[in-house]
C-alpha cells in the first residue's frame, strides 16, 4: 500500500424497486467514486443511466467473488474509492458483499455505509405484525428437509421472523411453515415499491390459499408472527377449537386439496391420517 493513501469502500443502498427511492448522498457517491462494483452490471446500468451517471462499472457477484474480490482489494490498496452496490437494497445482506467488507477492514481500508432502502424493513412495517423486535433469516434452504429443519429451530422464536423467498419455492415454503410452525399470522410482500406491489396478509393457510389461486411472481419477503404461545393450538382467530372434520372442510374452502388438508389436520390434532380420512369420507357421504 502506498504510504499516505487509504482506499475507501462505500456500501451504497440502491432502490428495491422504484428508482426514486435513492438518497442524494448515494447519487453523489456513485458519481464521485473511481469504480462501482455491482452484483449485476446490466441492472445497475439502468439506475446509472436514469440519473446520468457515467462512473466505470465492474461486476462483483457470487460466481466471481474470490477473484474479483482480490482485484477490488488491490484497487483499495492503491487508494481508489469504490462503491459496492447490490441489485436492490443494502449490499452485504444475503449477497457476497459481506465477504468483501471483512478483508477490507482487516487491511485498514475505510468502509463507509451509505444507507437507504431495505426490503426487510419495508416489508416489516407494512405487514401489520409486531415490529418492536424481529429477526431476519435471509433465504431459507432450498432443500425441503433442510428447510423444515431450519424452521423447526425457529419454531419457539417469539420475535417476528422475516425471510426472503423466490417465487418458484414460495408454495413449498408456505406449506413447510404451516406444517412446522402452525397457522400463525403472516404477510407475504412482493414487488415492493414497484408497479405491481402486493402485500397479502392473513394466517399462513390463508396466504397459502391465495397463492394456490394466483401464481407467485416476483421476489418475496415473508413476515411471520413469532410464537405467541402454543404454536400448535388449533383455535380459529375469533372462534373455538375446530373438530378435525370441520378443520379439513375449512382448509378445503381456503383452496387446499383434501389430501394436504388431512395431512395438516392430522399433524396438528396429533391423530392418524387414516382416522381423519375415514371421518371426512363419512361426513361427505351423509
Amino acid at each position: 500500500m502506498v504510504e499516505g493513501l487509504k482506499g475507501t469502500l462505500y456500501l451504497c443502498a440502491t432502490p428495491i424497486g422504484n428508482l426514486e427511492d435513492i438518497t442524494l448522498r448515494a447519487l453523489r457517491v456513485l458519481r464521485e467514486v473511481d469504480l462501482i462494483a455491482a452484483e449485476d452490471t446490466r441492472h445497475t446500468r439502468k439506475l446509472l443511466s436514469h440519473y446520468d451517471i457515467h462512473t466505470p462499472l465492474t461486476s462483483y457477484h457470487e460466481h466471481n467473488r474470490k477473484k474479483k474480490g482480490e482485484y477490488l482489494l488491490e484497487l483499495l490498496a492503491e487508494g481508489k474509492q469504490i462503491a459496492l452496490v447490490t441489485d436492490a437494497g443494502m449490499p452485504g445482506v444475503s449477497d457476497p458483499g459481506a465477504e468483501l467488507v471483512l478483508p477490507a477492514l482487516e487491511r485498514d481500508f475505510r468502509v463507509i455505509p451509505v444507507p437507504g432502502p431495505s426490503a426487510v424493513i419495508t416489508a416489516l412495517v407494512v405487514s401489520g405484525l409486531p415490529a418492536e423486535t424481529f429477526t431476519f433469516e435471509g433465504f431459507l434452504p432450498s432443500a425441503p428437509k433442510a428447510r423444515r429443519d431450519k424452521l423447526a429451530g425457529l419454531r419457539s422464536e417469539r420475535r417476528t421472523l422475516i425471510f426472503y423467498e423466490a417465487p418458484h419455492r414460495l408454495k413449498a415454503t408456505l406449506a413447510d411453515i404451516s406444517e412446522v410452525c402452525g397457522n400463525r399470522r403472516m404477510a407475504a410482500a412482493r414487488e415492493l415499491t414497484k408497479r405491481y406491489e402486493e402485500v397479502v396478509r392473513g394466517t399462513v393457510d390463508e396466504v397459502r390459499a391465495h397463492f394456490q389461486k394466483k401464481e407467485p411472481r416476483g421476489e418475496f419477503c415473508l413476515v411471520l408472527d413469532g410464537n405467541q404461545g402454543d404454536a400448535d393450538a388449533m383455535e380459529e382467530t375469533n372462534g373455538p377449537v375446530l373438530d378435525p372434520v370441520a378443520h379439513v372442510a375449512m382448509l378445503e374452502a381456503e383452496g387446499l386439496g383434501v389430501k394436504e388438508a388431512i395431512r395438516q389436520v392430522a399433524r396438528l390434532h396429533k391423530l392418524p391420517r387414516r382416522e381423519i380420512y375415514r371421518a371426512v369420507v363419512m361426513e361427505k357421504n351423509k
